[in-house]
């Protein structure tokens, strides 16, 4: 069966950076399943899926453009040390959410802490190497189940990055 839209695709996968560190693999995770048509995965990877068949191995080299987009300037910005809870340890590095959105601290001087809400994988050229494990119909469970993550707001695995949707550690 040839990967469309409304298949459950299965895929066994690496994911690289251009220094081929291994960034996330099915190996550390498990499989990854997702229902194909549903911007479930970032555009380039679910372009160069659509028609391929179960079984089928290959390694695909996606630019930022088509992944996680270019490192935007204006998501790194300045905020107040009293904008956090005053016994609050921070330090550079260190990760969390605010208003939906994942943010790095990347640098602290002073009372001003600066932020980083760009995707990690923002900037990068990704390099995966990619097994189709399974393509068969999705089920109507599981196409209710993603139609209603799209109509809560996000909930995808992985997205384009856009709107603050699509955070992950790699590919899901």
């Amino acid at each position: 069966m040839k990967i469309a839209d409304d298949c459950l695709v299965t895929l066994e996968y690496t994911l690289k950076d251009d220094n081929q560190e291994i960034l996330d693999s099915s190996e550390q995770m498990g499989p990854l399943d997702y229902v194909h048509g549903y911007r479930q995965l970032i555009p380039g990877l679910e372009k160069a899926l659509q028609g391929r068949e179960e079984g089928e191995s290959f390694s695909l080299t996606i630019a930022p453009q088509q992944a996680y987009g270019e490192i935007d300037p204006r998501a790194v910005f300045e905020v107040s040390r009293a904008q956090f809870p005053p016994d609050t340890q921070l330090e550079v590095g260190m990760e969390f959410e605010t208003s939906g959105h994942h943010v790095v601290i990347t640098g602290i001087d002073g009372d001003i802490i600066t932020l980083d809400a760009n995707h990690p994988l923002a900037g990068k050229t990704l390099h995966f190497d990619i097994k189709i494990a399974g393509v068969r119909d999705a089920t109507p469970e599981e196409l209710e189940e993603v139609q209603q993550s799209f109509a809560g707001g996000c909930g995808s695995s992985c997205g384009t990055g856009e709107g603050g949707c699509g955070g992950c550690s790699g590919c899901h």
